[in-house]
């Protein structure tokens, strides 16, 4: 297969890849707003029994497996930056399944966030073939990374305290550390396949070593999947972006420090990455503002006012037996009220003592005019 072809077949499956983590990022905010704020075991018993959260798995394990198949027929240097056309390619999708445009200001902030994404890939240099982290550095940045998603998760569950300002920022915390949890599970996964080439720096691991590090890769990336259901809950377009921009940022953080990457271009790299990271940045606050945060609810009708002063007293009763109680007694709380300038007087004057004894009833006092 020559160059040329292969190219061709790298981007059609990094078009595939793309396609199909912003159908899964669409579904899982769908069931994020769909479904009722829950923390802990309940959650997640929740989301186990969901058709919806099992589809969203299927599709980013099948974008997972075309980006590595891309990988497979072209550089890491052409299918990284198509992987970010997942936040250009999720707009339009959830906006449409949102039965809604999508906004000139939305579209602003995903140009500016993809550009400062291609820029931070484009200057960050991949480690060499077979060049991997050590089991020691391994254990060190898995407790490190443990510690940073903890840190970044630990905000109050979405409340009503916080509003959807609250919802925001603590759903950008989670977005935060799901790319991270992500990124470091994709070291680990070269530091596994290395393992089995038995290419690790400092010889071929035992078994229980290897056993070790797939259960790290899995623990990490099932808590990337379930912190973006979590982002998700804040909106769709900002915590994708979030996502998109902190893994390959923790990915290249791991290159620079244990695998003695750089940044292509010297001083020059550093410039450009900066630069990228303040684009990237832009894009973020600007979906941030403009994004809906949560589905608009139906305002509650307006219960009509209750009359207050003479108005409210000369309103005919409602007579019938219904009303009729033990303690009513006397012709006057059976008839309907008059209406007219003298109803108050009247009502007033009135005598609503009940029937007793001539010699036990006391004669009313006459009422004060005035």
């Amino acid at each position: 297969m020559n160059a040329a072809v292969g190219t061709v077949i790298a981007v059609l499956l990094s078009l595939v890849s793309a396609a199909g983590y912003a159908l899964a990022a669409v579904a899982q905010s769908r069931l994020a707003a769909s479904s009722p704020v829950r923390d802990g075991g309940g959650a997640l018993r929740a989301l186990l029994t969901h058709g919806q959260w099992w589809s969203a798995v299927g599709l980013n394990a099948a974008g997972a497996l075309a980006h590595v198949a891309a990988l497979h027929y072209g550089p890491l240097t052409l299918v990284q930056p198509l992987g970010a056309l997942t936040l250009v390619a999720a707009l339009p999708l959830g906006a449409y399944h949102a039965r809604r445009r999508v906004t000139r200001t939305e579209w602003r902030g995903a140009l500016w966030t993809l550009g400062g994404l291609v820029g931070l890939v484009a200057v960050t240099g991949p480690a060499a073939p077979g060049e991997a982290l050590s089991l020691r550095e391994s254990l060190v940045v898995a407790a490190a990374t443990a510690l940073l998603v903890a840190t970044l998760a630990s905000g109050r569950p979405h409340g009503h305290e916080g509003g959807a300002g609250g919802r925001g920022r603590n759903g950008l915390g989670h977005a935060t550390a799901s790319g991270i949890a992500s990124g470091v599970a994709s070291a680990l996964t070269q530091t596994l396949t290395a393992a089995l080439a038995r290419e690790l720096p400092g010889g071929a691991p035992a078994w229980w070593q290897t056993a070790l590090l797939a259960l790290l890769i899995s623990g990490f990336a099932t808590g990337g999947l379930l912190l973006s259901q979590a982002a998700y809950r804040g909106g769709l377009a900002a915590p994708l972006a979030v996502v998109n921009l902190s893994n390959p940022a923790a990915a290249a953080v791991i290159g620079v420090a244990l695998l003695g990457e750089t940044f292509r271009a010297g001083a020059w790299g550093w410039l450009v990455a900066a630069a990228a990271s303040l684009v990237a940045a832009r894009g973020v606050v600007l979906l941030t503002k403009d994004g809906p945060t949560a589905e608009p609810t139906p305002a509650a009708p307006t219960a009509e006012p209750t009359p207050t002063g003479p108005t409210a007293r000369s309103a005919p009763a409602v007579s019938g037996p219904t009303l009729t109680t033990p303690t009513t007694t006397g012709p006057a709380l059976t008839t309907p009220a008059a209406t007219g300038p003298g109803a108050v007087d009247r009502i007033l004057s009135r005598q609503t003592t009940p029937d007793l004894p001539p010699s036990q009833a006391e004669p009313l006092p006459a009422p004060v005019a005035g």
